[in-house]
């Protein structure tokens, strides 16, 4: 199977060791996409061996730089970044947020058809109020910007907690307008196996000292 093949080399290329269950769960995961997104139009991506480079090769990349045990994806969309993490780390919690019913209803049948109890789904915007500063790690693949996401997203933050946005191009403009006290804990560059173009993860957070 093709799918499978880029799958496999990916992996390799990433350097992620994954558990047969695990590379499994991913193409599993795949299928449902590919096949709820005929009628629920879940991502612009229709071809199969894309999905594989573009969703979970993508999303798979960030993998060394996501710590702590509580996680919230918002915007999640059809789970990306946040259902290939959860198949990989089992002991970490995501949460996964999006405000379209569509694609939350999807999350839930994905949840329940790969067995993740590491995983919530949450269909409501990240400007409810409703949910509590309980997150170790915010990510996101769909933030316009990093203003905004330090907006809605900062407060929701634990301690020491920090937001990993997932970028194309090294972000310099966004970064020169990030509202203080934000600042820039880690930029990395990513490397994702078959994809053209850069991609970048910044990491921001609060100072430790007096930062919460």
């Amino acid at each position: 199977m093709a799918e499978r093949d880029i799958l496999e080399r990916g992996l390799r290329a990433l350097a992620l060791e994954l558990s047969e269950q695990q590379r499994d769960r991913l193409m599993r995961y795949l299928a449902l996409l590919v096949k709820w997104n005929r009628a629920y139009n879940l991502t612009a991506i229709r071809d199969p061996e894309e999905m594989v480079t573009k969703h979970l090769l993508d999303s798979l990349a960030v993998v060394p730089f996501v710590s702590g045990e509580r996680l919230l994806d918002v915007g999640t969309g059809a789970g990306l970044p946040g259902i290939p993490l959860a198949i990989v780390y089992p002991d970490k919690l995501f949460e996964l947020l999006d405000s379209n019913g569509k694609k939350t209803r999807f999350l839930v049948q994905v949840v329940a058809d790969l067995a993740l109890p590491n995983v919530t789904v949450h269909h409501k915007r990240i400007e409810s109020g409703e949910l509590a500063p309980v997150y170790d790690g915010i990510l996101s693949r769909a933030f316009a910007s990093l203003a905004d996401m330090t907006r809605d997203c900062g407060p929701l933050l634990a301690v020491g907690g920090e937001l990993l946005a997932m970028k194309g191009q090294y972000p310099e403009q966004e970064l020169s307008q990030l509202p203080k006290p934000y600042i820039v804990k880690g930029s990395h560059a990513l490397v994702v196996p078959n994809l053209a173009g850069e991609r970048h993860l910044i990491k921001i957070g609060l100072p430790e000292r007096g930062g919460s």
